[in-house]
């Protein structure tokens, strides 16, 4: 082999897999399209998103066609390559976050939450990531709660005796 040919590109762990989805995501889609109005004109409701989703059949064939003659990278597992400690650590507290949400309420399980997932990302002093999460909780909470008045879970933090009060002051 000269220094001029490319080497051949490896199939990554799971591509595979997630190409033959692709096929089966695009093979369910088209029959989704063809519940709209099945083939009864070009110009039916279902005419473009069948096409649509028969141009991504044939693409998705196509790429895993492809996909499976590539040789498989002996260098790489599924679980460094796409499933990294980084991105399970963030999966934990998102779990964590989501389950403790309601018995905790908005406020606080936020703002542990952004605490813990900035200081674990930015790795900086632990003022600057209180500084961050306090600023971006506050903004969250302006956006959603005060102008789009989202209801957010209140928790153990009295939110409406501090709204009260805070209103109180302005009054």
């Amino acid at each position: 082999m000269s220094s001029h040919e490319p080497t051949p590109k490896t199939r990554k762990p799971g591509e595979r897999l997630f190409t033959f989805l692709l096929v089966i995501g695009s093979v369910y889609l088209f029959w989704q399209a063809y519940q709209i109005a099945g083939f009864s004109d070009l110009s039916s409701a279902g005419a473009f998103p069948m096409a649509t989703a028969a141009t991504m059949i044939l693409a998705a064939c196509f790429i895993f066609v492809n996909t499976l003659k590539r040789p498989t990278s002996q260098n790489t597992s599924f679980f460094t390559h796409c499933f990294p400690p980084i991105v399970a650590m963030i999966m934990a507290l998102i779990l964590v976050y989501a389950v403790v949400l309601e018995s905790l309420g908005f406020i606080l399980s936020s703002f542990v939450f952004l605490f813990i997932t900035i200081q674990f990302l930015y790795r900086r002093r632990m003022l600057t990531t209180l500084a961050i999460s306090l600023f971006s909780l506050i903004m969250v909470y302006i956006v959603f709660r005060l102008i789009f008045q989202v209801v957010l879970p209140e928790g153990i933090v009295p939110e409406r005796d501090i709204i009260a009060s805070i209103t109180a002051l302005w009054r």
